[in-house]
């Protein structure tokens, strides 16, 4: 697994102050650290690392973020969507994964870590405020990186799960793909913090998510994240299929809960294999052995390609049995499907993201009790 010692090069701003991010990275050896003036001179630092043959992965780019930290899950046009809130703190992660989306940036180089980080809580603060608390709020920061493939550095997941623990209505949620979760073990104020790990047959890992942790390394990060007291998650997304998958799946989830208390899992996602159109070229060009895109798939509401529905609902059912077979507490749920597939596999229609959030929200009120009062 790759993490924050196979950065090579970090790029920082000249004019911006040394923070606690750039404090750490400089105790780190083996480091080289280039200054920029502006954006015009960042590019062509960038360029000067590409000649040299610098790849993409082993630079840090230390920059400001300008944009909103804060703000819904973009979800997909025409597809019910759980209504997460996102929280933008890095762009690009350590990790290859063939199907992530992050490829389509063809131009993106580099792993670029925003440095002021401390707008993310007054952005959080605000909505708060003003925000429904008979809700309960995911918040989490696994949309545009890996949550925490270099938490131990940025800081920001320990900071953000101490300054929400007190929050009755807030479950901070740190998801990934690493076991990089030694730095959290002794926070004594968790409140109701949710470690989260996407999961996915050996085979899958082993193929389609490279430089990422194997999955017997996150179940067995999984396992002390409970001994430490923290609720779970995990994210079946996306499923991938091939010959022989059930086995794998249903062996995966057994796995799974042989080692953990299925009363800690608060939720649990699932979700096919999809691509937005054109992007089946990119994945073929920069992983020419990939076989994911080989299954007959065809366009939905949103113009993602995706398996045929009768093949997903058949998917989504058999996933839930293997599941149930071990607990039926988690509030089990779809990423990024319609309404009438939502209502073939679990007898329930959403008309709307926010009637499945209020779904959502009831449920984990009614079968968790957790640190910050949820009842």
């Amino acid at each position: 697994m790759k993490n924050i010692t196979d950065i090579k090069v970090v790029l920082f701003d000249k004019k911006a102050p040394d923070n606690e991010i750039t404090a750490k990275l400089h105790g780190l050896k083996e480091l080289t650290f280039i200054g920029y003036d502006d954006e015009k001179d960042l590019e062509g630092k960038i360029r000067e690392l590409q000649n040299k043959g610098r790849r993409s992965k082993e630079v840090l780019i230390l920059k400001e973020f300008l944009g909103r930290f804060f703000q819904h899950c973009p979800g997909s046009p025409g597809v019910i969507c759980c209504n997460y809130r996102v929280i933008n703190t890095c762009f690009n992660c350590f990790y290859n994964c063939a199907y992530c989306f992050l490829n389509s940036y063809l131009n993106a180089f580099g792993v670029v870590q925003f440095t002021n980080t401390e707008n993310i809580f007054k952005e959080i603060d605000a909505f708060l405020d003003g925000a429904d608390r008979e809700l309960i709020y995911r918040i989490g920061s696994g949309e545009f990186t890996d949550s925490l493939m270099m938490d131990e550095v940025s800081g920001i997941g320990k900071k953000l799960i101490e300054r929400y623990s007190a929050r009755p209505n807030v479950m901070i949620e740190l998801k990934t793909k690493s076991d990089n979760i030694g730095h959290l073990l002794q926070i004594k104020n968790m409140g109701n913090a949710v470690l989260a790990w996407s999961l996915s047959t050996e085979r899958n890992v082993s193929e389609y998510e490279m430089d990422s942790a194997t999955v017997y390394a996150r179940i067995n990060a999984a396992r002390k994240a409970c001994d430490a007291g923290y609720n779970l998650a995990f994210h079946f997304d996306p499923i991938i299929i091939y010959d022989r998958w059930e086995d794998d799946y249903k062996n995966l989830i057994g796995e799974l809960f042989a080692g953990i208390d299925p009363g800690k899992v608060v939720w649990i996602s699932m979700g096919c294999f999809r691509y937005s159109p054109g992007f089946k070229d990119v994945i073929r060009n920069k992983f020419p052995d990939e076989d994911m895109t080989a299954q007959e798939m065809f366009p939905g509401i949103d113009g993602k390609f995706r398996y045929l529905k009768n093949k997903r609902v058949d998917i989504y059912k058999k996933m839930k049995g293997y599941i149930n077979c071990f607990t039926e507490k988690p509030f089990l749920y779809l990423c990024m499907e319609s309404g009438d597939v939502w209502e073939t596999v679990f007898n329930r229609r959403y008309s709307s993201s926010e009637m499945l959030e209020k779904d959502f929200s009831a449920h984990l009120k009614k079968n968790f009790t957790l640190e910050g009062n949820i009842k």
